[in-house]
């Protein structure tokens, strides 16, 4: 976003080390995108977009937040509420013990999954890529609905990427990430963001459409964050995303559930609930927790992963490649779904390309022309 980790990344960079003078501009009314968090009206620190956890194999990426926050380590953990049990997720020795209730060894949780696995010739679709490691029983228990929930797609519509992202271990493995470093910002995101943009080359504009205020400005380089249809005012049509629909909950319990999140595979019509005193290690005697709703409508949080948008999109970036002195980036800017560690890695390789004097990042949801 505008103000979100893309720009503010860039906008560090360039402010502390370049000593260029950079505008933020943001349509919310808060820094950090979609990683805000706030104390809410019981004093329960949560996340207003969903858990947002950090997790990177870049000791780069790591070193660098790190000089705007201390961090507290934490490993997520994610049960999934599947035949009345909760079990681990990603699928491993732990798991398919539990469910079939049985006692294999690392080697023999592989011949399982040899012995149900569908292979295919050619992986191209989100089914092809867990039946033909796992097979169809465990595919529909765990993936089918759950992606159908997400996305509104059948996993044989979506592209490979989405369900390549979650691994299948033959080992007791219950972390949902196995990357170098996994951490939380000691005193939340907000405040790390706080951090990252304190620096007196930096202007912030919240509340604002950038198109209310471009003539306004002078610049001499455009960093947009924004969608990038929206951009070009719609030429080749809209790009679409998923949304969701948070319902929170504050709960007069010290805890909710066992871990940081529980996902619900099956005919719920939410997709998990997620806990954030295990994400924040907050102390306190009431918790919160919050639910999600995918959704067609609402902010744009997940580019769909499909041949016909790759298309679209294709043709916009050719237009934004045309742009003089104008940069795309983020999740919005390039259609591309990415962690937040992505971002930075993205952020702090594109400003190492820059060779700029004057600055607007900018997060917008209308059109630039």
């Amino acid at each position: 976003m505008g103000a979100g980790l893309a720009g503010s990344v860039l906008a560090e960079r360039l402010a502390s080390i370049a000593n260029k003078k950079v505008l933020l501009i943001d349509k919310r009314n808060h820094i950090g995108g979609n990683t805000f968090d706030y104390y809410n009206s019981d004093g329960i620190l949560v996340h207003k977009y969903g858990p947002h956890i950090f997790h990177t194999n870049s000791k780069e990426v790591f070193d660098y937040l790190g000089k705007f926050t201390e961090w507290r380590p934490y490993e997520h953990h994610v049960l999934a509420s599947v035949d009345g049990q909760l079990v681990p997720i990603p699928i491993n020795q732990n798991t398919v013990n539990a469910l079939y209730g049985l006692n294999l060894s690392g080697e023999q949780v592989q011949e399982f999954f040899d012995a149900k696995a569908d292979k295919k010739d050619q992986i191209l679709t989100s089914e092809d890529v867990v039946v033909n490691v796992v097979g169809k029983e465990l595919y529909e228990k765990f993936f089918k609905h759950y992606t159908l929930k997400q996305w509104a797609l059948d996993p044989s519509e979506l592209d490979a990427s989405v369900t390549a992202r979650v691994p299948t271990r033959t080992n007791k493995d219950n972390r949902y990430f196995t990357d170098k470093f996994q951490a939380m910002p000691l005193r939340g995101y907000t405040k790390m963001f706080h951090n990252l943009l304190d620096h007196p080359n930096i202007h912030i504009m919240l509340n604002t459409d950038y198109k209310d205020v471009m003539d306004e400005i002078n610049f001499k380089t455009l960093i947009y964050s924004g969608p990038i249809d929206a951009y070009f005012d719609y030429c080749f049509g809209k790009l679409p995303y998923r949304s969701i629909d948070f319902k929170s909950q504050t709960i007069d319990s010290e805890n909710y559930q066992a871990v940081g999140t529980v996902n619900y595979p099956m005919s719920q019509a939410y997709t998990r609930i997620t806990e954030f005193k295990h994400l924040t290690g907050q102390k306190h005697d009431k918790t919160s927790i919050v639910y999600e709703y995918p959704t067609a409508d609402g902010d744009p949080y997940y580019p769909i992963p499909r041949k016909e948008n790759t298309e679209i999109y294709n043709q916009y970036k050719t237009l934004a490649d045309s742009e003089p002195n104008t940069f795309f980036t983020g999740r919005l800017g390039t259609y591309k779904y990415y962690n937040m560690d992505q971002v930075v890695a993205q952020s702090l390789a594109l400003f190492k390309k820059l060779n700029i004097k004057e600055v607007a990042f900018v997060n917008g949801n209308g059109s630039h022309r």
